[in-house]
């Protein structure tokens, strides 16, 4: 039987200290940002603050879920749900951005993009799990932490309805 993975929860003073690690390791200056939906939204957004990159765009990515046990379901190209038109990254240093590089499938298939549109661009995570990694010895370009854990991130906690206390006024 499988092992599950092991999950870590993250704080927001967490994420503070993870963002404060990947600022100094930035190279070169981003003329712009790709977010990757969803789990890339709010490190892009405290990343763009920080390092003052305005031209910020988002990608949405989708793969067909993978059966159980069928590898060959990895190799599937991706759906880009959406995407910035080739003109808003053409000619522009890129920073794509995404929470995790578990495969790596996800930000490869942004970066492989944003490069044929005629840009230039580097990938930012801040959790890196090399041995999910499906792409051999390329790792993240930026990346604040190595993990083997499944992250959840503060953004991840469960908001929905049941979990508001309805107290009497």
């Amino acid at each position: 039987m499988p092992v599950e993975p092991r999950r870590e929860m993250i704080t927001w003073e967490e994420v503070d200290r993870l963002i404060d690690h990947l600022l100094p390791q930035l190279k070169r200056e981003f003329t712009a940002m790709v977010m990757i939906t969803r789990g890339g939204i709010i490190p892009g957004g405290m990343l763009a603050e920080a390092a003052g990159i305005t031209h910020i765009l988002t990608a949405a990515v989708d793969f067909p879920a993978q059966m159980k046990g069928d590898k060959s379901s990895l190799m599937v190209w991706p759906e880009f749900i959406q995407f910035p038109s080739d003109d808003k990254v053409r000619g522009r240093p890129t920073l794509i951005v995404d929470d995790v590089w578990g495969s790596g499938r996800t930000i490869t298939a942004v970066k492989s993009r944003v490069s044929a549109a005629g840009g230039f661009p580097e990938t930012c995570v801040l959790h890196f799990n090399p041995y999910r990694n499906l792409f051999g010895s390329v790792r993240p370009d930026y990346y604040a932490a190595v993990t083997d854990a499944f992250i959840v991130y503060p953004w991840e906690i469960d908001r929905g309805a049941d979990q508001v206390l309805l107290g009497e006024v």
